[in-house]
């Protein structure tokens, strides 16, 4: 049987693209992708001829027939989202599992992830964190998810746009102003910050910055268990 490789791509460096991983790229007769465009510029980075296919999140299940039916005849494929580790608020889980139905073999490559990165610089501890990753545009959807989240006791993490981060906190903030948390904000990339301390005192920076428009880039956040 041919081999399926899941690969982990930087979330924003691309020096953090492993060995394995660009020898992995090159053996590949087809790298399978969220977006080509994206994808092709890694390739082009690291001088990588392969061709690319669409696998996104809205036409998974039709392009791994695909991608399966080259499997079938003995082709290598790798599977890139466009940044971190395939399946964690990416496309990937319903390829995996076809994949896996097919009696294809199924390797990871490990790499970037948003939310180990985060994990590691947050100075929480505890054993069970709650991976959660975006949460419902909806208001009241979002703010009853928060509760049952918060409820558990458990740390759980976030991944939130620069467009609904303050409202993210307001949230937070109306439901439990003491818990630490830690928040990335273009975690890896030129403008990389991090910020750590109560609900409340992160609410405040983050509506200050609101307020010079200085709100920019992707959020990583961690909220602390209540032990």
């Amino acid at each position: 049987m041919a081999i399926l490789y899941i690969i982990g791509t930087p979330i924003g460096n691309l020096g953090d693209i492993s060995y394995r991983t660009v020898e992995i790229l090159k053996s590949s007769d087809l790298v399978a992708c969220e977006d080509t465009r994206h994808t092709q510029k890694l390739l082009n980075h690291l001088g990588i001829r392969v061709r690319t296919f669409s696998c996104r999140s809205h036409n998974e299940e039709s392009a791994a027939a695909k991608i399966i039916s080259l499997l079938d005849e003995g082709k290598t494929v790798s599977y890139a989202s466009d940044a971190g580790t395939p399946g964690l608020s990416d496309p990937g889980s319903v390829l995996v599992r076809m994949a896996a139905k097919a009696g294809h073999d199924i390797i990871p490559i490990p790499g970037p992830s948003a939310f180990a990165a985060l994990l590691s610089v947050s100075g929480i501890s505890g054993k069970t964190v709650i991976f959660e990753g975006f949460l419902s545009p909806k208001p009241g959807r979002r703010k009853k998810r928060l509760k049952e989240l918060l409820d558990t006791n458990f740390s759980f993490v976030l991944y939130e746009s620069p467009y609904r981060i303050v409202k993210l906190f307001e949230d937070l903030s109306d439901l439990d102003n003491e818990r630490f948390v830690c928040v990335g904000r273009e975690m890896t990339k030129v403008h990389e910050e991090y910020l750590r301390g109560k609900i409340g005192e992160i609410l405040a920076i983050l509506q200050k910055k609101a307020e010079k428009n200085e709100i920019r880039g992707e959020f990583s956040v961690i909220i602390s268990g209540n032990y």
